[in-house]
């Protein structure tokens, strides 16, 4: 599975729901939360509920629902979506405010009383979140850890910065902890749909930092995501020159070998494996 853009849609925009597959994104989020006013949380869970149930939807990419944070409203979101389930297209859920393990159990028993299963999106959105992200990534529900650096800035009182520094040690655990614990790591957005330049700058950030794939909020987003989360030919080029290296120093009992004048050791071939599986899920996804 590959989720290098993750695409939040409004919930009660029915519209926008049936089209968000046409952005091209490997996850479309119907988002239940905080796309949606207080006043209309009933309105996009039928919403949502009718498009997931509608045979006719069945996109070539990953369908999510992001629930919303309390139990109650977890528990509405959830008696409205699995009123059916055999009925309805869900492929993942993303929970917000992940702050504990539990809170993705608790999400993992409820789905269980509808006898379904499906994997979690767990987002660390919070400081309570960013300290247990490795207790929440353990848990065996969580199938990615996502960053969300816009409420963890107002949950710790940081400005936001172009740079990012304010945010940038959380953003390095939610990783870390993803890899520990062999869960994917999605990264924050980027506010500012019309800042091309930006959102490509801070997507290979992203990818510098080990992260999987990106939030997107405008379909626009999702281009520039996609490519900066696509190992280009050069990279390719360079990963299976080492891992064929690889291969022909072991069957001639070698431990060490080089490749293009580089001496070539674990990290770096661990490296070219991770270059090679995301070329290889690109492909898939595309």
């Amino acid at each position: 599975m590959v989720r290098r853009s993750v695409l939040f849609t409004p919930g009660d925009r029915s519209e926008m729901l049936r089209k968000a597959p046409n952005a091209g994104a490997d996850v479309i989020v119907f988002d239940l939360e905080d796309a949606v006013s207080p006043t209309r949380k009933d309105e996009a869970r039928d919403a949502v509920r009718d498009v997931l149930a509608d045979p006719e939807f069945d996109p070539d990419c990953e369908v999510c629902v992001r629930v919303n944070a309390t139990d109650d409203a977890i528990k509405a979101d959830l008696d409205t979506l699995l009123a059916s389930p055999d009925e309805v297209r869900l492929d993942s859920l993303m929970l917000p405010k992940a702050s504990a393990a539990d809170d993705v159990r608790a999400l993992a028993d409820r789905l269980a009383t509808w006898s379904v299963s499906a994997p979690v999106l767990a987002l660390i959105e919070s400081a309570r979140g960013v300290l247990a992200a490795p207790e929440i990534a353990a848990v065996p529900a969580t199938d990615a850890l996502v960053f969300g650096a816009e409420d963890l800035s107002a949950d710790i009182g940081a400005t936001r910065t172009a740079e990012g520094t304010e945010v940038l040690y959380a953003r390095e655990r939610v990783v870390v902890a993803a890899a520990a614990h062999d869960c994917e790591a999605i990264d924050t957005l980027v506010t500012d749909f019309q800042d091309d330049e930006g959102l490509r700058e801070d997507a290979e950030r992203s990818v510098r930092l080990g992260y999987d794939g990106k939030l997107a909020i405008h379909p626009a987003q999702v281009g520039p995501i996609n490519e900066a989360f696509t190992p280009d030919e050069s990279e390719i080029e360079w990963a299976e020159a080492v891992l064929e290296a690889r291969r022909e120093a072991e069957a001639e009992g070698r431990g060490v070998f080089e490749v293009d004048g580089e001496m070539i050791d674990a990290p770096l071939i661990a490296q070219a494996r991770r270059i090679r599986d995301r070329a290889e899920a690109a492909s898939d996804g595309a």
